[in-house]
């Protein structure tokens, strides 16, 4: 792919991706930004031409980070950290989660009309699933 690991560093602060942290990095970053903020802002593509040319560069901007995140550098003290950061950070959104769907069930009940986002359903019983089949997974291998 186009950019590299090494002009990149894990985001610890502030969300999930990466941060550059060498001038080609920051290369990288206005010439996958820029130009493609000027063809938004330029009204005279037809709409299908500018939804085609969106979905293409998103899809190869998240290839490609995708692909340096996969090869980034981390020691077992990066990796232990970041481990526990995630299982923090999702064990908020499990939480948040849970409490919009019990208010949504008993804002239901109280108004008579059975209403739930499913979405948040589907994302809290596929988490689920996922987290069962990863312990069977990882039970059966030696770590």
């Amino acid at each position: 792919m186009i950019g590299r690991a090494e002009w990149f560093t894990r985001r610890k602060y502030g969300g999930w991706g990466i941060t550059p942290k060498t001038w080609q990095g920051w290369v990288y970053l206005f010439f996958m930004i820029v130009p493609f903020a000027v063809f938004q802002s330029i009204p005279i593509w037809q709409e299908n031409v500018r939804i085609g040319i969106t979905v293409g560069w998103l899809v190869f901007l998240l290839l490609d980070v995708a692909h340096i995140m996969l090869t980034l550098k981390r020691d077992e003290r990066d990796k232990k950290i970041e481990s526990l950061a995630e299982r923090n950070a999702a064990w908020f959104m499990v939480i948040i989660i849970s409490l919009g769907l019990v208010y949504q069930i008993i804002n239901s009940v109280l108004t008579k009309s059975f209403y739930v986002d499913w979405i948040l359903a589907v994302a809290l019983i596929g988490g689920a699933l996922v987290k069962t089949i990863s312990n069977l997974v990882y039970e059966r291998k030696a770590l």
